[in-house]
């Protein structure tokens, strides 16, 4: 659960300092529902770029943002449908893309859902204490940019080999860097250093995201809503149309949250955890590197519901880096358009970042193993768009020479053209979740001072995630009051 206790001294303070920088909050309703801001919120962001560091960017933690850069306000649930000429499959593959938030990744949700609630009840002194935000990705620039605009200190702990970008941005919003050895599969390294600056600081909150409720709380209710907000405006054109899966890199476990939200309207539909196939943590209890950056593996997040996950989908870096190139080189596009690939569809493909290249693939392998049809609707998430991996781009022209339209041929036949490819992919029974979720166990109670019995009951008892998903509206009602108290003066 979400430790909502409130500590007096510290959310006055904490008052006082948004109160100071004119600061509101969104609420999680808020969130769903961008449309119902006030209009004094609305002027604000028409006069606000998508990247500013000003608080109103908080009503901007929504899957509804206008697709600009600028002034933009909001309209329906942002989406990319993949179709059958790139996919190979008849199953609708339909993404929600990262693009538009404020950082250019949904991880700004996730960290929102970590910091707020300790930042409006007191367990988190924004006027002397510091957020440190541990990633292998990007939660760690939506941390910061969190708070930035929630007026907090922040930190950024993430491994030196994560794209240029990341670090650039970073150094441009002045936040205080601390680098582990390593890439995205390195998390122990990451952990290490959080516990270290424990010791060392006691300014210092961790929000680490693979054990934080929030991350998975935020996901569930904005991610989950948005999906099932999107399928019911697909079925009023097409009533026959079903949802059958969502497909998510296990990263966090705050993304794959969602399918729990979905779950509970749909039963059967499928949720999938995909992972890198040079590190098949999951699917063979593995271990390794791979360039799928920030994905995360090596161990199994506190936050995953492991028992609600029906497959495990394991997806060669080695096609995301090929698609990636395919998806974003000038001569990559002009050979998808000459395959019949609408081109409006390609123009969009930049909004694929690596990771969600291997949601993609998974979501066709997926499609593949249970033969779906045209009827068959599959729901995933791009975290990011290529935007935070020109840099990656280079370094393969450097290694692999200039893109030909014969790299192009082989990138599409070998991962795209209809296949019976269903490899390393595994449907989940009883045991095989069982045994992904004592894996929990290494990490979190050897290492990390978790306990067996809360292990347990993420195991046997529906009340403990339950428990977290009903705290929604508690938090909404303590964000309300909180506001109230910042605008009195």
């Amino acid at each position: 659960m979400i430790n909502l206790e409130v500590n007096t001294k510290a959310r006055k303070n904490n008052i006082q300092r948004c109160r100071e920088k004119s600061i509101r909050i969104p609420t999680f309703k808020q969130m769903k529902n961008p449309a119902s801001l006030s209009e004094q919120v609305k002027e604000s962001l028409r006069q606000t770029g998508l990247k500013e560091i000003n608080p109103v960017n908080l009503f901007r933690i929504t899957w509804k943002n206008d697709p600009k850069e600028n002034g933009g306000l909001f309209s329906g649930v942002n989406y990319l449908e993949f179709p059958e000429e790139l996919t190979g499959v008849k199953a609708r593959i339909v993404a929600l893309p990262g693009k538009w938030f404020p950082i250019g990744a949904h991880k700004v949700g996730a960290a929102f859902g970590c910091l707020v609630p300790q930042l409006i009840t007191g367990n988190f002194d924004s006027t002397w204490q510091k957020a440190v935000w541990p990633s292998t990705g990007n939660y760690c620039r939506g941390g910061v940019f969190n708070s930035a605009l929630l007026g907090c200190s922040s930190l950024a702990i993430l491994p030196e080999g994560m794209s240029r970008e990341r670090f650039n941005w970073l150094m441009e919003i002045g936040a205080e860097v601390i680098t582990t050895p390593g890439t995205e599969s390195n998390v122990k390294e990451i952990f290490d250093k959080c516990n270290e600056l424990r010791l060392q600081r006691q300014d210092v909150v961790i929000f680490n995201q693979f054990e934080e409720p929030g991350n998975y709380l935020w996901h569930y209710e904005v991610t989950g809503n948005a999906v099932l907000e999107l399928f019911e405006q697909m079925r009023k054109k097409n009533s026959r149309l079903k949802p059958s899966a969502f497909v998510s890199s296990t990263g966090s476990a705050g993304t794959i949250a969602s399918g729990d939200r979905l779950k509970e309207e749909y039963p059967n539909l499928k949720i999938a955890a995909t992972e890198a196939l040079q590190c098949p943590t999951l699917l063979q209890n593995g271990f390794g590197s791979h360039r799928i950056e920030g994905i995360g593996d090596k161990h199994v997040p506190w936050i995953h519901n492991v028992r609600n996950t029906d497959l495990i989908v394991d997806i060669d870096d080695n096609a995301c880096l090929s698609l990636f190139r395919l998806f974003n080189e000038p001569l990559g596009r002009e050979f998808l358009i000459q395959e019949a690939i609408p081109a409006d569809v390609v123009l969009k493909l930049h909004l694929c970042g690596i990771s969600g290249i291997a949601n993609l693939l998974s979501a066709i392998k997926l499609a593949r193993y249970y033969e779906l049809t045209e009827n068959d609707v599959i729901f995933t998430v791009l975290t990011d768009s290529a935007d935070m991996y020109n840099s990656r781009l280079q370094e393969l022209r450097t290694e692999e020479g200039d893109y030909t339209e014969r790299d192009a041929a082989k990138a599409f036949g070998h991962y795209l053209m209809p296949s019976k490819d269903i490899s390393s992919l595994k449907e989940l029974n009883y045991y095989d979740r069982k045994r992904i979720h004592n894996l929990k166990y290494f990490t979190w109670i050897e290492q990390q001072g978790k306990s067996v019995e809360e292990l347990n009951s993420q195991w046997y008892e529906a009340e403990y995630w339950a428990g977290i998903r009903s705290q929604a509206g508690e938090i909404d009602r303590l964000i309300e009051e909180f506001n109230k108290e910042v605008e009195c003066v």
